[in-house]
């Protein structure tokens, strides 16, 4: 199962490519993804699907590029729709560039494959009003994008946000999985569910 991270555009937002055989799935691609298709080139990979845990402007910057230099299809939460039309969703907020528009589809929902890997779209709203996170059971990896990073969580100080419903959803459906998974968030290091259920100050169990 390999993975690969890079930290793309002006937040330097993780973007990663997970693979298995000749085929990959890209997430939250938040800037330039010039080094995202010569990795696919170098290791002869087929992108299967572009996925998106939230509609915020620094994990989009990269997604219009990545679906005309690959012709993969995008998927959206449909439950960040109140944002989509806001600075926070299109950018031109705090002096940020505008994001290249782009056609995305709906999510699926629950279990679903996505480039021949088994994914549980899990809901992780309150940084967005719909934001999801992405667990691969097969490989022990979850995208959570801003909810949960490693000893933090997600501002909830945007429109649609919301401390008690994050510290909710992630305590209900990223803390029920298995403690060894790899949590690979939109921002700075990776963790594992165990670690932060134990040790995250904000939603840990030792906070209640």
């Amino acid at each position: 199962m390999p993975l690969a991270t890079f930290p793309l555009g002006p937040l330097q937002t993780n973007s990663y490519l997970l693979h298995n055989g000749d085929q990959a799935v890209a997430v939250d691609v938040g800037g330039d993804p010039a080094a995202v298709t010569a990795y696919l080139k170098e290791h002869g990979l087929h992108l299967a699907a572009i996925l998106i845990t939230h509609m915020h402007f620094d994990h989009l910057y990269g997604v219009a590029s990545l679906i005309s230099a690959t012709g993969a299809p995008a998927y959206i939460p449909e439950g960040d729709d109140p944002i989509r039309d806001t600075e926070a969703s299109k950018g031109g907020i705090w002096g940020f560039p505008p994001v290249p528009p782009f056609d995305g589809l709906p999510l699926p929902r629950d279990a679903v494959a996505f480039g021949g890997m088994t994914c549980t779209v899990l809901d992780t709203p309150g940084h967005t009003p719909g934001g999801v996170s992405f667990y691969f059971p097969g490989e022990g990896i979850v995208f959570t994008g801003d909810a949960l990073f490693y000893r933090s969580v997600g501002r909830t100080d945007f429109p649609g946000g919301s401390e008690t419903v994050l510290i909710s959803s992630i305590r209900r459906n990223l803390f029920a999985l298995p403690p060894e998974t790899k949590v690979c968030p939109g921002h700075g290091p990776m963790t594992t569910i165990g670690d932060e259920k134990t040790g995250n100050p904000i939603c840990g169990d030792f906070r209640s």
